[in-house]
């Protein structure tokens, strides 16, 4: 899954160029009402790929039976039958290269108008499947989770507004800690399972493996407060138009992140 990108807390200030001895401001700025109709665009991309995505995983179920060909029943006398569930082969490519286009967009702001809406598509395709799958094994976790999610938005949002969390330096610094502590978490259980060792303990239906799933998704939590003071101070300090994109991008980004983890966090619970 994406690292989150824990934008950086810069100000900007509107370009201006000498023409005919007068100084005027040629390009627009970033406005919060611009990076909300950004949001959306990425969004919509996101809903319509995933509705894509989650078509493509497909379930059948075939009646079980034992190596002499004949069927298997339980205790009642029941016909016993396996569930397949097929995972589209384009899944991990889709997800390496929307993990691309998310680190050029990270990288190269200016163009974040063109890379975040195809990050968009292509994760918005892996969401679906993966949302699919899910749901396939844990009945209507995925409506869960998009209410979990949309619930810590609204909540995260109004704790900003309110000042009742402040984007301090300190603050930002405990996140951005917390954050990279995480993702090297991912990053070494990935190798890991590369050589063929299995240590995502954290993968596990346990009191560990719950406590640290809830700590992930609060940290995500708090990477939305980062988000929202980056789309503020840059708006209020006369960002390029363009950073409206780049704004978008790192909530889009962040939720995503926030989806995925809950989604973990709730079929650990059902487990």
């Amino acid at each position: 899954m994406p690292p989150s990108p824990v934008l950086t807390q810069e100000r900007f200030s509107a370009q201006t160029i000498s023409s005919g001895g007068q100084s005027g401001v040629v390009e627009k700025t970033m406005t919060i009402g611009g990076t909300l109709s950004a949001t959306g665009v990425l969004f919509a991309l996101i809903l319509a790929s995933g509705a894509y995505g989650w078509s493509q995983v497909k379930q059948t179920t075939v009646a079980a039976t034992n190596e002499a060909g004949q069927l298997l029943v339980d205790a009642n006398g029941d016909q016993i039958y396996n569930n397949t569930t097929s995972i589209p082969g384009w899944l991990f490519a889709a997800m390496l290269i929307g993990l691309g286009f998310g680190l050029v967009t990270a990288f190269k702001p200016k163009i974040a108008r063109v890379t975040a809406p195809f990050y968009a598509l292509f994760y918005g395709a892996v969401l679906g499947a993966i949302s699919a799958v899910y749901n396939q094994s844990y009945n209507g976790i995925v409506v869960q989770a998009i209410g979990a999610t949309l619930g810590v938005f609204v909540v995260m949002f109004f704790l900003y507004a309110t000042r009742i969390v402040k984007v301090t330096p300190k603050f930002v610094l405990m996140v951005v800690a917390a954050t990279g502590g995480i993702f090297v978490m991912y990053f070494v259980t990935w190798i890991a399972q590369l050589f063929g060792a299995n240590i995502a303990f954290w993968n596990e239906p346990s009191v560990l493996g719950i406590g640290i799933s809830i700590v992930i998704v609060i940290v995500a939590a708090l990477n939305l407060a980062l988000d929202f003071n980056f789309i503020e101070q840059a708006s209020k300090s006369g960002a390029p138009k363009y950073m409206e994109w780049y704004g978008a991008f790192g909530v889009t980004v962040t939720i995503v992140w926030l989806y995925l983890e809950i989604l973990r966090l709730l079929s650990l619970l059902r487990q």
